[in-house]
């Protein structure tokens, strides 16, 4: 539920900020109109950017790869014994 509320007042604030830069002309309206898209567009290049740099700093676990095929032999050992086909080893 905090969560929510933090998306939330940060909704709140950008768009009082932008009814505000409407109100004031300090930026030409025909660049105010397009604030909403640029702010969407910047937030999806940052996601975009985290899931990238999430995606290179991703560890690898040899010792869990292991053990992970070793869960496999023995599931698969499991299947047979119950006579399920679990295709060529």
């Amino acid at each position: 539920m905090k969560h929510i509320l933090k998306i939330l007042t940060f909704l709140v604030a950008i768009t009082a900020i932008w009814i505000s830069l409407l109100q004031t002309a300090m930026i030409p309206q025909s660049y105010t109109w397009l604030l909403p898209l640029y702010l969407i567009i910047t937030l999806g290049c940052y996601g975009l950017l985290m899931v990238g740099v999430g995606l290179m700093q991703f560890p690898t676990c040899p010792q869990e790869a292991v053990l992970l095929q070793q869960d496999v032999i023995e599931a698969k050992e499991f299947l047979k014994h119950k006579g399920v086909d679990v295709g060529p080893d």
